[in-house]
């Protein structure tokens, strides 16, 4: 990377993504540095066409042109000129509340140039993930385009379809990553670790759908299939007057996601190296402590903000450093945060 381009990333690489990324930075930061600089920058791009979908002018049809533009530069085997969405994200930076939000916005081209500068094999995969991301939260757009309105997914298999595209290809992204830059990294297959890591990052999402439910149907989203819905004879928009009616859908993907943060610890567990273990396992702990929290919540959840303290987050990292990452201590960690 030349020296001009360094000195502009850098803010990218600290407090910018350490603002947005929250817990997952926790993850990138122990990442040994062949690995933390491709993560870093998908996740910068994907939180930069996350921002934008979640700003959406009034009818987000400007918000879907701006994600579409971005995943065009990014396009894996045909990528677009970066000045082409220059002008487009311009417009769409002024509109952000949150300062360092919009600072990520304006920063968008030095995020593409950074993706110029990486080797061959992971700028593919950095644009490979990014195009499946952004299909995904089209998808979103596309299917929850008037608010005013508590529209649901049809179908389960619509569900699992979004959560393999925002997140379950990250898990086959960072799976990839490991085993071209690590060697002897896991104790199992790659075929049997991108299954795992797939279903760990449906896992998480599942927990941010879980976590978020009241207020995306307050908004007009809702993830929960209307099949569901439709045999315990409500819709959507029921769904907030008679929570406990709602309960036995809620807790029915409440296991599914608990599913897929075993299949998070089974992919942890795998790895031979320490401080990637502890990278990758620490979402599935914060995401055990957040599905105890959300059970215990009950039909209150809707109308709550849930999820793990700082201090306990805090703790867990602290507790992964002190222990090396052991798979014991591990092991006896998320026993204890399930209760």
């Amino acid at each position: 990377m030349s020296g001009w381009t360094d000195f502009s990333a850098r803010p990218l690489r600290g407090s910018i993504l350490r603002s947005v990324s929250r817990s997952f930075y926790l993850s990138i930061r122990i990442l040994p540095s062949r690995l933390r600089e491709p993560v870093a920058l998908a996740y910068l791009l994907a939180r930069a066409t996350d921002i934008i979908q979640g700003k959406a002018p009034r009818d987000g049809t400007e918000s879907l042109a701006a994600a579409t533009s971005l995943a065009r530069v990014a396009h894996p085997s045909r990528p677009a000129p970066v000045g082409s969405i220059a002008d487009l994200l311009s417009s769409f930076a002024p509109l952000q509340e949150n300062a360092v939000e919009r600072a990520l916005l304006e920063s968008l081209p030095h995020c593409l140039e950074w993706l110029e500068q990486l080797n061959a094999a992971d700028r593919d995969d950095v644009r490979a993930v990014l195009e499946k991301i952004t299909q995904g939260q089209t998808l979103d757009l596309q299917r929850f385009s008037n608010p005013a309105e508590v529209r649901a997914l049809a179908t389960a298999a619509d569900l699992d379809e979004y959560t393999y595209l925002v997140a379950g290809c990250v898990g086959e992204f960072w799976t990839q990553l490991c085993f071209r830059h690590v060697r002897k990294f896991a104790r199992l297959s790659e075929e049997e670790m991108l299954d795992r890591g797939k279903r760990y990052g449906m896992g998480l999402q599942l927990i941010n759908i879980l976590r978020d439910a009241g207020a995306d149907l307050r908004a007009g989203r809702c993830y929960f299939p209307n099949e569901e819905l439709a045999a315990a004879r409500m819709d959507a928009s029921q769904i907030l007057r008679e929570p406990e009616r709602f309960q036995p859908i809620y807790r029915k993907w409440l296991e599914s996601a608990k599913h897929g943060v075993e299949a998070g610890m089974q992919y942890s567990r795998a790895i031979r190296h320490r401080r990637i273990r502890a990278a990758t396992v620490l979402p599935a702990l914060i995401g055990t402590r957040t599905l105890a929290l959300l059970r215990g919540a009950g039909a209150t959840v809707m109308n709550r903000k849930i999820k793990a303290s700082r201090r306990e987050v805090q703790a867990m990292t602290a507790s992964l450093a002190i222990t090396f990452a052991a798979r014991s201590q591990i092991d006896a960690m998320f026993r204890r945060l399930s209760l």
